[in-house]
């Protein structure tokens, strides 16, 4: 891949592209929204496959059980969605994390990447947009590491860069998968979670007032929000993240109607929890900015479609 065709597939996408989503999707409650607005968005965004991706916290009992619970969650959000998408492009992600930098784990999504993607090209790209530990992709880029030509991949993981560390919960998971996609030269575009999408967080009475009740998909959507922020809320004023969706908008922001962005030197996820810096490395490109009343407008807009 020329320089040039590097750099311009770091721009947002223009025309009407392919994408894959790679979620932890039972791990909270925004990777719900990511995929219902991922799927409400056909003007532009062709979903080929959705990949169950791994995660181990108080809503699993290991990164096995987390990824079983993502895929039988993604299916019921295809569900609520009325979504009509291709038998088969609904496949379990890794059953544990990168073991190094140098051995994939083997997944029928793992497997279904590494094979997709040679159906592109630097011109036509796959756009792989993972918002969870991202392991399925790391090892769809270690089996087959000629596709970094052929997707762009947009990850929401990590902190801002002055943060203080990058301590996420995405990247911490999986150090080494992140090391494997922030080193490997794939087009990638950076969405930190602390100290930039942090900003895109709603309340209770916007979802009731917005899109409670409006359909199935809303009335799911909603409950399960507010359900999850009583629990740790316990009665007190609670505000909500989800901040997953700005992944998926990212191929929706024509204009910057949504966020802003930069190209940096690629960082190194440091296995302390920090980042590395060298400013001879690659290039990626690090969303500074997200514009939360105007990304929420369109998310509801198509939520109660």
């Amino acid at each position: 891949m020329t320089f040039e065709q590097y750099v311009k597939n770091l721009e947002v996408p223009q025309n009407n592209i392919d994408v894959v989503l790679d979620t932890d999707a039972y791990n909270e409650v925004d990777d719900q929204f990511a995929l219902a607005y991922l799927l409400k968005s056909p003007e532009k965004l062709a979903v080929k496959a959705v990949y169950a991706a791994p995660f181990f916290n108080e809503n699993s009992t290991s990164p096995e059980d987390g990824m079983e619970k993502s895929y039988d969650e993604i299916l019921k959000i295809i569900k609520l969605a009325g979504a009509a998408l291709p038998d088969g492009c609904v496949l379990k992600g890794s059953r544990k994390y990168l073991q190094d930098e140098h051995t994939p784990v083997h997944s029928p999504a793992a497997q279904d990447l590494a094979l997709r993607a040679t159906g592109y090209s630097p011109q036509n790209p796959l756009y792989v947009v993972a918002i969870g530990a991202i392991t399925n992709v790391a090892s769809a880029l270690l089996i087959s590491p000629e596709i970094k030509e052929n997707i762009v991949v947009v990850w929401l993981g990590g902190h801002a860069l002055d943060f203080g560390n990058s301590n996420e919960f995405n990247m911490a998971q999986d150090v080494a998968a992140a090391r494997v996609v922030f080193g490997c030269g794939v087009p990638l575009v950076q969405l930190p979670c602390m100290g930039v999408v942090d900003k895109f967080y709603l309340s209770e009475a916007e979802l009731r007032y917005w899109i409670d009740g409006k359909n199935a998909l809303c009335s799911y959507l909603t409950e399960t929000v507010v359900e999850a922020a009583e629990r740790y809320a316990k009665g007190r004023v609670w505000s909500r993240v989800i901040w997953d969706v700005t992944a998926v908008a990212w191929l929706l922001n024509d204009s910057n109607r949504f966020m802003s962005s930069r190209l940096i030197a690629s960082p190194i996820p440091e296995y302390d929890h920090h980042y590395g810096f060298d400013p001879n490395r690659h290039f990626i490109r690090y969303v500074f900015e997200i514009y939360r009343d105007a990304l929420f407008e369109d998310l509801f807009a198509k939520l109660v479609k």
